[in-house]
């Protein structure tokens, strides 16, 4: 009797230090709990804003017109329903992960993959704000390659990991020059210099739209922050976009882990963390500067 006591009690304690432990997931639990599992997609809606509804008991974080941030949320969509599509016009095989295409364009040559789209979108952003003063982006190398440098006619000659510019073309300022300065830097960065790059997000309580979660590694993978939203209680919940490799159509993403709360997402630094068709491992935060 005092062996099946004292087996007991063991029982017990252990119970009581898992107990313990069990709040390293009691944040995401709290959020899902306070949330009435609806439908939060609205078909008829051509923005990331219009296309998902808030849940019940949050709201958008407000941020100043012509933001990066507000940039994003209402960045156009394609029609509900639309196919991720490959770079060489193909459908790509699984579609059972998203519920937006983003309206632009994959370019033919292949080149335009998970880091790239990220890059373009922050690039275009810039260049419709009057901003063309801060589009760079370093190569893999660690070389800084700016828009303005490529404008003015400067191409980079690359030896190894050397890399040297030089005035070898023309002054040219167009959008489609600006194009063509964004396919150079689709062939020599990427995931792995946008870490090393950026600066890193280490407290999630200070996560934005327009942070990237971020894997740096060739490959690696990267998804960006398109819109927030809080609750009384502080706590955040995100939608994502990403592209892919190979390169195709850019999409906003399902939470395939918790219908709950899809296609939101609650985040947090170091932990698994599923997107669509990808895990993060680990998982780290950046923001472009």
């Amino acid at each position: 009797m005092r062996k099946l006591v004292f087996t007991l009690s063991i029982l017990a304690f252990l119970v009581l230090v898992a107990y313990q432990f069990k709040p390293v997931r009691f944040s995401a639990i709290s959020i899902v709990s306070s949330i009435r599992p609806v439908d939060l997609i609205n078909k008829d809606g051509l923005t990331i804003k219009s296309r998902v509804s808030v849940p019940e008991n949050f709201k958008r974080v407000e941020y100043t017109k012509g933001s990066f941030q507000e940039y994003l949320r209402n960045y156009k969509l394609k029609a509900f329903g639309s196919k991720i599509i490959n770079y060489d016009g193909s459908e790509y095989y699984w579609q059972m992960g998203h519920i937006g295409i983003l309206d632009i364009p994959v370019p033919k040559n292949g080149l335009q993959q998970c880091a790239d789209a990220l890059i373009r979108v922050r690039s275009e952003y810039l260049w419709d704000n009057n901003r063309k003063d801060d589009i760079g982006f370093n190569f893999t190398s660690g070389h800084y390659c700016s828009w303005n440098k490529y404008a003015e006619g400067y191409r980079p000659k690359i030896k190894g990991n050397k890399v040297s510019f030089h005035k070898t073309a023309k002054a040219n300022h167009s959008k489609s020059n600006f194009y063509k300065y964004l396919n150079l830097i689709y062939t020599y960065s990427g995931t792995l210099s946008l870490y090393h790059e950026l600066p890193k997000i280490n407290d999630v309580k200070n996560l934005k739209t327009g942070d990237m979660l971020i894997i740096g590694g060739t490959p690696g993978h990267i998804v960006m922050i398109c819109d927030e939203i809080i609750n009384s209680r502080g706590e955040k919940l995100y939608l994502l976009f990403q592209g892919n490799t190979p390169a195709q159509s850019v999409h906003l993403v399902k939470n395939l882990e918790n219908n709950d709360i899809s296609p939101w997402y609650h985040l947090e630094k170091d932990k698994v963390i599923p997107v669509s068709n990808y895990i993060f491992h680990n998982s780290k935060f950046v923001r472009f500067k």
